[in-house]
Order: structure tokens, then C-alpha cells, then sequence
């Protein structure tokens, strides 16, 4: 099995612009949300910006910041 690769490290002597990683989109209890693995749920708690507990209907999962896979509807 391979590892994944590494993202590249920015120089500071580079003439190109550093590369920006968006904030983490930020959730509240009783937003609706989609999630490319479990589907539509709604936010039932939040941990502190560091987790997101999501009920799904037939399962309740923590997902985890930066929420890579779930959005707002």
C-alpha cells in the first residue's frame, strides 16, 4: 500500500502566492446537513469547533473538523 502523498511545502523565496486553506465551515445545533457518506441529518450537538454530532436518521455520528464531507443545505 502507498502513502498518501504530501502536500508541498511553500518557500518563502517563491514567486508564487502561499497556499490558503478555507476556515473550516462552521455548524449550529438544528442546521441541516448533507454528508457524502450518510446523506441528509440534521446537527444535534457541537463539541467545542472540533466535532459535530449529526443525527442521520437511522444513525448518529460525530464528524469531525474540518468537515471535508458534509455541507449545508
Amino acid at each position: 500500500m502507498t502513502k498518501p502523498a504530501a502536500p508541498r511545502r511553500y518557500l518563502p523565496t517563491s514567486p508564487f502566492k502561499a497556499p490558503v486553506t478555507p476556515p473550516p465551515e462552521r455548524f449550529a445545533v438544528g442546521d441541516q446537513v448533507t454528508h457524502d457518506t450518510y446523506g441528509c441529518g440534521r446537527v444535534i450537538g457541537i463539541e467545542d469547533e472540533v466535532a459535530a454530532l449529526v443525527d442521520f436518521g437511522s444513525v448518529r455520528e460525530r464528524i469531525l473538523s474540518p468537515y471535508t464531507k458534509m455541507s449545508k443545505l
